[in-house]
Protein backbone atom coordinates (compact mmCIF):
# COMPACT_ATOMS: atom_id res chain seq x y z
CA UNK A 1 0.00 0.00 0.00
CA UNK A 2 1.02 3.60 -0.78
CA UNK A 3 1.42 5.82 2.65
CA UNK A 4 -0.22 8.86 2.92
CA UNK A 5 0.82 11.81 4.64
CA UNK A 6 -0.22 11.00 7.45
CA UNK A 7 1.48 7.52 7.48
CA UNK A 8 4.28 9.48 6.53
CA UNK A 9 4.08 11.91 9.83
CA UNK A 10 2.92 9.00 11.97
CA UNK A 11 6.17 6.72 11.08
CA UNK A 12 8.51 9.95 11.67
CA UNK A 13 6.79 10.47 15.21
CA UNK A 14 7.37 6.79 15.88
CA UNK A 15 10.62 7.24 15.17
CA UNK A 16 11.10 10.26 17.35
CA UNK A 17 9.51 8.67 20.15
CA UNK A 18 11.58 5.13 19.92
CA UNK A 19 14.92 7.83 20.09
CA UNK A 20 12.99 9.63 23.01
CA UNK A 21 12.80 6.16 24.50
CA UNK A 22 16.60 5.77 24.54
CA UNK A 23 17.25 9.31 26.03
CA UNK A 24 15.53 9.23 29.03
CA UNK A 25 18.71 8.40 31.43
CA UNK A 26 19.30 11.79 29.77
CA UNK A 27 16.74 14.11 30.69
CA UNK A 28 16.52 12.25 34.32
CA UNK A 29 20.67 13.65 34.52
CA UNK A 30 19.35 17.44 33.22
CA UNK A 31 16.76 17.26 35.58
CA UNK A 32 19.38 16.57 38.56
CA UNK A 33 21.32 19.44 36.69
CA UNK A 34 19.56 22.36 35.74
CA UNK A 35 17.18 22.43 38.48
CA UNK A 36 15.41 25.50 37.11
CA UNK A 37 13.36 23.14 34.89
CA UNK A 38 13.37 19.86 36.94
CA UNK A 39 10.14 19.02 36.95
CA UNK A 40 9.61 19.41 32.43
CA UNK A 41 12.96 17.36 32.87
CA UNK A 42 11.22 14.92 35.12
CA UNK A 43 8.26 14.45 33.34
CA UNK A 44 10.31 13.78 30.27
CA UNK A 45 12.70 11.81 31.85
CA UNK A 46 9.57 9.17 32.47
CA UNK A 47 9.96 6.11 30.21
CA UNK A 48 6.41 5.75 31.35
CA UNK A 49 5.07 8.98 29.49
CA UNK A 50 7.45 8.83 26.23
CA UNK A 51 4.64 7.28 24.10
CA UNK A 52 1.73 8.41 25.64
CA UNK A 53 3.32 11.85 24.36
CA UNK A 54 4.23 11.44 21.83
CA UNK A 55 0.79 9.26 20.41
CA UNK A 56 -0.54 12.99 21.51
CA UNK A 57 1.49 14.88 19.60
CA UNK A 58 0.06 12.01 16.50
CA UNK A 59 -3.53 13.18 17.15
CA UNK A 60 -2.98 17.10 17.11
CA UNK A 61 -0.97 16.51 13.71
CA UNK A 62 -3.93 14.26 12.62
CA UNK A 63 -6.32 16.66 13.53
CA UNK A 64 -4.50 19.21 11.14
CA UNK A 65 -3.77 17.34 8.29
CA UNK A 66 -6.78 15.67 8.19
CA UNK A 67 -9.81 16.77 10.69
CA UNK A 68 -10.29 16.61 14.05
CA UNK A 69 -13.15 14.35 13.70
CA UNK A 70 -11.15 11.80 11.90
CA UNK A 71 -8.33 12.08 14.41
CA UNK A 72 -11.00 11.22 17.39
CA UNK A 73 -12.81 8.74 15.05
CA UNK A 74 -9.35 6.85 14.68
CA UNK A 75 -8.89 7.31 18.74
CA UNK A 76 -12.24 5.61 19.10
CA UNK A 77 -10.78 2.76 16.60
CA UNK A 78 -8.11 1.52 18.84
CA UNK A 79 -8.67 -1.19 21.39
CA UNK A 80 -7.03 -0.54 24.64
CA UNK A 81 -7.99 -3.59 26.41
CA UNK A 82 -4.43 -4.67 27.17
CA UNK A 83 -3.07 -1.30 28.59
CA UNK A 84 -6.48 -1.44 31.03
CA UNK A 85 -5.77 -4.98 31.80
CA UNK A 86 -1.99 -4.50 32.61
CA UNK A 87 -2.95 -1.39 34.55
CA UNK A 88 -5.74 -3.35 36.66
CA UNK A 89 -3.52 -6.96 37.07
CA UNK A 90 -0.43 -4.49 38.52
CA UNK A 91 -2.52 -2.83 41.08
CA UNK A 92 -3.65 -6.43 42.57
CA UNK A 93 -0.60 -7.90 42.13
CA UNK A 94 1.39 -5.73 44.38
CA UNK A 95 -1.17 -5.89 46.85
CA UNK A 96 -0.08 -6.63 50.04
CA UNK A 97 -1.85 -9.81 50.02
CA UNK A 98 -0.89 -11.47 47.03
CA UNK A 99 2.78 -10.30 47.32
CA UNK A 100 2.93 -12.11 51.02
CA UNK A 101 0.93 -15.17 48.81
CA UNK A 102 3.90 -14.77 46.20
CA UNK A 103 6.96 -15.03 49.15
CA UNK A 104 4.82 -18.11 50.82
CA UNK A 105 5.50 -19.92 47.62
CA UNK A 106 8.80 -18.26 46.72
CA UNK A 107 10.07 -19.27 49.97
CA UNK A 108 8.79 -22.91 49.61
CA UNK A 109 11.01 -23.26 46.90
CA UNK A 110 13.88 -21.82 48.71
CA UNK A 111 13.40 -23.94 51.26
CA UNK A 112 14.15 -27.09 48.91
CA UNK A 113 16.84 -25.98 46.43
CA UNK A 114 19.99 -26.76 47.68
CA UNK A 115 21.92 -23.05 47.71
CA UNK A 116 22.54 -20.91 50.29
CA UNK A 117 19.45 -18.48 50.66
CA UNK A 118 20.70 -15.19 48.77
CA UNK A 119 21.50 -17.44 45.55
CA UNK A 120 18.44 -19.88 46.06
CA UNK A 121 16.23 -16.77 46.82
CA UNK A 122 17.40 -14.68 43.33
CA UNK A 123 17.47 -17.72 40.87
CA UNK A 124 13.85 -18.76 42.34
CA UNK A 125 12.66 -15.11 41.41
CA UNK A 126 14.11 -15.29 38.15
CA UNK A 127 13.05 -18.62 36.96
CA UNK A 128 9.40 -19.60 38.99
CA UNK A 129 7.88 -15.92 39.17
CA UNK A 130 8.50 -15.79 35.18
CA UNK A 131 7.43 -19.47 34.87
CA UNK A 132 4.31 -18.90 37.02
CA UNK A 133 3.57 -15.42 34.24
CA UNK A 134 1.70 -18.87 31.78
CA UNK A 135 -0.67 -19.41 34.56
CA UNK A 136 -1.44 -15.70 36.36
CA UNK A 137 -0.52 -13.82 32.68
CA UNK A 138 3.32 -11.83 31.94
CA UNK A 139 1.95 -8.48 33.69
CA UNK A 140 1.46 -10.10 36.74
CA UNK A 141 4.73 -12.16 37.03
CA UNK A 142 6.41 -9.37 36.51
CA UNK A 143 4.85 -7.26 38.97
CA UNK A 144 5.46 -9.65 41.29
CA UNK A 145 9.50 -10.82 40.29
CA UNK A 146 10.25 -6.54 40.28
CA UNK A 147 8.50 -6.20 43.65
CA UNK A 148 9.89 -9.63 45.13
CA UNK A 149 14.05 -8.37 43.80
CA UNK A 150 13.35 -4.91 44.31
CA UNK A 151 14.76 -4.59 48.07
CA UNK A 152 15.88 -8.17 48.13
CA UNK A 153 18.46 -7.44 45.23
CA UNK A 154 18.86 -4.01 43.43
CA UNK A 155 18.58 -2.26 45.90
CA UNK A 156 22.59 -2.94 46.96
CA UNK A 157 23.66 -4.37 44.14
CA UNK A 158 26.02 -2.86 41.53
CA UNK A 159 24.96 -1.35 38.37
CA UNK A 160 26.76 -4.39 36.41
CA UNK A 161 24.17 -6.75 38.11
CA UNK A 162 21.07 -4.54 38.34
CA UNK A 163 21.46 -4.44 34.29
CA UNK A 164 21.90 -8.23 34.20
CA UNK A 165 19.19 -9.27 36.19
CA UNK A 166 17.10 -7.03 34.70
CA UNK A 167 17.99 -8.29 30.95
CA UNK A 168 17.31 -11.68 32.08
CA UNK A 169 14.55 -10.48 34.17
CA UNK A 170 12.72 -9.06 30.75
CA UNK A 171 13.69 -12.43 28.57
CA UNK A 172 12.79 -14.76 30.94
CA UNK A 173 9.04 -13.16 31.34
CA UNK A 174 9.10 -12.52 27.71
CA UNK A 175 9.37 -16.07 27.27
CA UNK A 176 8.20 -17.95 30.39
CA UNK A 177 4.42 -17.10 29.35
CA UNK A 178 4.27 -19.25 26.52
CA UNK A 179 3.36 -22.47 28.27
CA UNK A 180 -0.26 -22.13 27.43
CA UNK A 181 -1.74 -20.12 24.87
CA UNK A 182 -3.45 -17.07 26.97
CA UNK A 183 -0.60 -15.67 29.47
CA UNK A 184 1.87 -13.94 26.08
CA UNK A 185 0.35 -11.01 24.43
CA UNK A 186 2.02 -12.43 21.32
CA UNK A 187 0.92 -15.31 21.56
CA UNK A 188 -2.63 -14.51 22.65
CA UNK A 189 -3.34 -12.49 19.64
CA UNK A 190 -2.79 -15.44 17.15
CA UNK A 191 -3.82 -18.61 19.33
CA UNK A 192 -7.07 -18.85 18.32
CA UNK A 193 -7.02 -18.02 14.56
CA UNK A 194 -3.79 -20.60 14.00
CA UNK A 195 -5.29 -22.87 16.85
CA UNK A 196 -2.42 -22.62 19.16
CA UNK A 197 -3.79 -24.94 21.69
CA UNK A 198 -2.04 -25.40 25.26
CA UNK A 199 -1.14 -29.13 23.89
CA UNK A 200 0.98 -27.61 20.94
CA UNK A 201 2.11 -24.62 23.31
CA UNK A 202 3.83 -27.07 25.59
CA UNK A 203 5.28 -29.21 22.56
CA UNK A 204 6.42 -26.94 20.50
CA UNK A 205 7.28 -24.01 22.80
CA UNK A 206 6.73 -23.51 25.98
CA UNK A 207 9.26 -26.73 27.39
CA UNK A 208 11.91 -25.00 25.44
CA UNK A 209 11.31 -21.47 26.65
CA UNK A 210 11.40 -22.88 30.07
CA UNK A 211 14.63 -24.73 29.24
CA UNK A 212 15.81 -21.36 28.39
CA UNK A 213 14.55 -19.76 31.34
CA UNK A 214 15.95 -22.01 33.97
CA UNK A 215 19.58 -21.86 31.64
CA UNK A 216 19.49 -17.91 32.12
CA UNK A 217 19.14 -17.70 35.76
CA UNK A 218 21.71 -20.43 36.68
CA UNK A 219 24.07 -18.73 34.46
CA UNK A 220 23.30 -15.28 36.25
CA UNK A 221 23.47 -16.72 39.66
CA UNK A 222 26.86 -18.43 39.33
CA UNK A 223 28.48 -15.15 37.61
CA UNK A 224 27.03 -13.27 40.60
CA UNK A 225 26.94 -15.52 43.57
CA UNK A 226 29.83 -13.47 45.55
CA UNK A 227 27.91 -10.60 45.13
CA UNK A 228 24.80 -11.75 45.50
CA UNK A 229 25.31 -13.51 49.02
CA UNK A 230 27.44 -10.31 49.60
CA UNK A 231 24.33 -8.23 49.44
CA UNK A 232 23.02 -7.00 52.88
CA UNK A 233 19.77 -9.04 53.63
CA UNK A 234 16.35 -7.37 53.98
CA UNK A 235 15.18 -7.16 57.37
CA UNK A 236 12.45 -9.30 58.75
CA UNK A 237 9.19 -7.82 57.32
CA UNK A 238 7.03 -6.35 60.52
CA UNK A 239 3.82 -6.44 58.72
CA UNK A 240 1.14 -8.54 60.02
CA UNK A 241 0.34 -11.53 58.07
CA UNK A 242 -2.94 -11.27 56.04
CA UNK A 243 -6.16 -13.03 57.60
CA UNK A 244 -6.40 -16.33 54.98
CA UNK A 245 -9.89 -14.88 54.07
CA UNK A 246 -9.00 -11.78 52.92
CA UNK A 247 -5.59 -13.47 50.92
CA UNK A 248 -8.35 -15.91 49.34
CA UNK A 249 -10.19 -13.20 48.26
CA UNK A 250 -7.72 -11.27 46.83
CA UNK A 251 -6.27 -14.41 44.59
CA UNK A 252 -9.86 -14.89 43.46
CA UNK A 253 -9.79 -10.99 42.39
CA UNK A 254 -6.51 -11.92 40.58
CA UNK A 255 -8.23 -14.80 38.73
CA UNK A 256 -11.13 -12.94 37.93
CA UNK A 257 -8.74 -10.62 35.88
CA UNK A 258 -7.05 -12.88 34.03
CA UNK A 259 -10.06 -15.12 33.31
CA UNK A 260 -11.88 -11.54 31.78
CA UNK A 261 -8.77 -10.04 30.46
CA UNK A 262 -10.20 -10.09 27.51
CA UNK A 263 -13.42 -8.09 28.72
CA UNK A 264 -12.45 -4.41 30.01
CA UNK A 265 -15.94 -3.93 31.87
CA UNK A 266 -15.35 -7.25 33.97
CA UNK A 267 -12.12 -6.67 35.04
CA UNK A 268 -12.71 -3.52 35.45
CA UNK A 269 -15.80 -3.63 37.28
CA UNK A 270 -13.49 -6.66 39.93
CA UNK A 271 -10.81 -3.90 40.28
CA UNK A 272 -13.12 -1.66 41.50
CA UNK A 273 -14.28 -3.84 44.21
CA UNK A 274 -10.69 -4.47 44.78
CA UNK A 275 -10.22 -1.53 45.66
CA UNK A 276 -13.32 -1.43 47.89
CA UNK A 277 -11.72 -4.21 49.63
CA UNK A 278 -8.55 -2.98 49.96
CA UNK A 279 -10.37 0.61 51.05
CA UNK A 280 -12.22 -1.52 54.05
CA UNK A 281 -9.14 -3.38 55.61
CA UNK A 282 -6.23 -0.66 54.98
CA UNK A 283 -4.37 -2.60 58.49
CA UNK A 284 -3.73 -5.60 55.50
CA UNK A 285 -2.69 -3.26 52.92
CA UNK A 286 0.14 -0.97 51.51
CA UNK A 287 0.35 1.86 49.00
CA UNK A 288 -1.73 1.02 46.07
CA UNK A 289 0.53 1.37 42.71
CA UNK A 290 -1.69 3.30 40.92
CA UNK A 291 0.54 5.98 40.11
CA UNK A 292 2.81 3.16 38.28
CA UNK A 293 -0.02 0.75 37.31
CA UNK A 294 -1.51 4.64 35.00
CA UNK A 295 2.15 5.62 33.76
CA UNK A 296 2.23 1.89 32.54
CA UNK A 297 -1.07 1.85 30.93
CA UNK A 298 -0.32 5.34 29.69
CA UNK A 299 2.79 4.19 28.08
CA UNK A 300 1.10 1.49 26.44
CA UNK A 301 -1.98 2.84 25.29
CA UNK A 302 0.20 5.16 23.16
CA UNK A 303 1.98 2.16 21.84
CA UNK A 304 -1.21 1.56 20.90
CA UNK A 305 -1.87 4.58 18.79
CA UNK A 306 1.29 4.94 17.41
CA UNK A 307 1.61 1.46 16.15
CA UNK A 308 -1.62 1.53 14.49
CA UNK A 309 -0.08 3.53 11.55
CA UNK A 310 2.70 1.69 11.31
CA UNK A 311 0.95 -1.61 9.54
CA UNK A 312 1.91 0.40 6.27
CA UNK A 313 5.71 -0.74 6.04
CA UNK A 314 5.80 -3.60 8.78
CA UNK A 315 3.71 -5.85 7.30
CA UNK A 316 4.85 -5.66 3.93
CA UNK A 317 8.74 -6.36 5.46
CA UNK A 318 7.30 -9.45 7.39
CA UNK A 319 5.99 -10.77 3.94
CA UNK A 320 9.11 -10.76 2.48
CA UNK A 321 11.02 -12.83 4.22
CA UNK A 322 11.32 -16.84 4.73
CA UNK A 323 10.68 -18.98 7.98
CA UNK A 324 13.94 -18.47 9.05
CA UNK A 325 14.44 -14.56 8.34
CA UNK A 326 11.12 -13.91 10.08
CA UNK A 327 12.50 -15.18 13.32
CA UNK A 328 15.37 -13.12 13.33
CA UNK A 329 13.84 -10.71 11.93
CA UNK A 330 10.82 -9.90 14.25
CA UNK A 331 13.45 -10.50 17.24
CA UNK A 332 15.15 -7.47 15.95
CA UNK A 333 11.65 -5.69 15.46
CA UNK A 334 10.62 -6.43 18.33
CA UNK A 335 13.00 -4.71 20.12
CA UNK A 336 11.80 -1.39 18.04
CA UNK A 337 8.14 -2.09 18.31
CA UNK A 338 5.73 -3.99 20.64
CA UNK A 339 5.84 -7.94 20.07
CA UNK A 340 2.19 -8.18 20.48
CA UNK A 341 1.86 -5.50 16.94
CA UNK A 342 4.33 -7.93 14.88
CA UNK A 343 2.62 -11.18 15.64
CA UNK A 344 -1.14 -9.40 14.74
CA UNK A 345 0.00 -8.08 11.76
CA UNK A 346 1.19 -11.63 10.73
CA UNK A 347 -2.58 -13.18 11.51
CA UNK A 348 -3.51 -10.80 9.10
CA UNK A 349 -2.26 -12.72 6.59
CA UNK A 350 -3.77 -15.83 4.95
CA UNK A 351 -1.88 -19.00 4.06
CA UNK A 352 1.42 -18.70 6.17
CA UNK A 353 3.00 -21.77 6.65
CA UNK A 354 2.83 -23.50 9.54
CA UNK A 355 6.89 -23.09 10.17
CA UNK A 356 6.39 -19.30 9.45
CA UNK A 357 3.86 -19.25 12.37
CA UNK A 358 6.10 -20.65 14.37
CA UNK A 359 8.78 -18.59 13.34
CA UNK A 360 7.51 -15.14 13.53
CA UNK A 361 5.48 -15.98 17.76
CA UNK A 362 8.67 -17.62 18.83
CA UNK A 363 10.81 -14.44 17.13
CA UNK A 364 8.43 -12.04 18.32
CA UNK A 365 8.80 -13.65 22.37
CA UNK A 366 12.77 -14.29 21.96
CA UNK A 367 13.46 -10.37 21.31
CA UNK A 368 10.78 -9.46 24.02
CA UNK A 369 13.40 -8.47 26.49
CA UNK A 370 15.97 -6.29 24.36
CA UNK A 371 14.03 -2.55 25.02
CA UNK A 372 11.58 -1.51 27.60
CA UNK A 373 8.93 -1.28 24.39
CA UNK A 374 9.75 -4.56 23.07
CA UNK A 375 7.00 -6.61 25.37
CA UNK A 376 4.22 -5.31 27.46
CA UNK A 377 4.77 -6.13 30.85
CA UNK A 378 8.70 -4.61 30.48
CA UNK A 379 7.14 -0.84 31.51
CA UNK A 380 5.61 -2.64 34.70
CA UNK A 381 8.91 -3.68 35.64
CA UNK A 382 10.86 -0.48 34.39
CA UNK A 383 8.38 1.20 36.30
CA UNK A 384 9.03 -0.75 39.75
CA UNK A 385 12.53 -0.75 39.72
CA UNK A 386 13.82 2.24 38.61
CA UNK A 387 13.65 3.81 41.32
CA UNK A 388 16.85 1.72 42.33
CA UNK A 389 18.98 2.95 39.06
CA UNK A 390 20.97 6.32 39.06
CA UNK A 391 19.42 9.23 37.88
CA UNK A 392 15.92 7.10 38.41
CA UNK A 393 16.49 6.33 35.38
CA UNK A 394 17.03 2.87 33.23
CA UNK A 395 19.58 3.13 30.58
CA UNK A 396 18.29 1.73 27.27
CA UNK A 397 21.66 0.30 26.45
CA UNK A 398 22.25 -1.00 29.61
CA UNK A 399 19.00 -3.08 29.47
CA UNK A 400 20.27 -3.84 26.00
CA UNK A 401 23.60 -5.73 26.98
CA UNK A 402 21.62 -6.97 29.88
CA UNK A 403 19.21 -8.82 27.92
CA UNK A 404 21.80 -9.81 25.31
CA UNK A 405 23.20 -12.97 26.32
CA UNK A 406 19.91 -14.36 27.56
CA UNK A 407 18.23 -13.37 24.34
CA UNK A 408 20.91 -16.11 22.31
CA UNK A 409 20.55 -18.39 24.75
CA UNK A 410 16.87 -17.67 23.98
CA UNK A 411 17.19 -18.26 19.97
CA UNK A 412 19.33 -21.41 20.62
CA UNK A 413 16.67 -23.11 22.55
CA UNK A 414 13.60 -22.01 20.04
CA UNK A 415 16.07 -22.57 16.81
CA UNK A 416 18.46 -25.66 17.57
CA UNK A 417 15.72 -28.27 19.82
CA UNK A 418 13.28 -30.59 18.50
CA UNK A 419 9.10 -30.43 18.71
CA UNK A 420 8.40 -32.76 21.12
Amino acid sequence: MSPTTVHIVAAVIFALALIHTFSTSFFEHLAHTRPAHAGAWHLLGEVEVVFGFWAMILIVAMAFLSTGQQAIAYLDSRNFTEPLFVFAIMVVAGSRPILQAARMAVDGIVRVLPLPRPLAFFFTALSFVPLLGSLITEPAAMTLAALLLRDAVFKGASNRLRYAALGVLFVNVSIGGTLTPFAAPPVLMVAAKWNFDIVYMITHIGWKASIAVLINATVLTLVFAREIRALPPVPPSEEARVPLPLLVLHLLYLLGIVVFAHHPAAFMALLLLFMGTATAYPQHQDRLILREGLLVAFFLGGLVVLGGQQQWWLQPLLLQMDATSVYYGATALTAITDNAALTYLGSLVEGLSDEFKYALVTGAVTGGGLTIIANAPNPAGASILRSRFDDGAINALGLLAGAALPTVVAIGCFRLLPNL
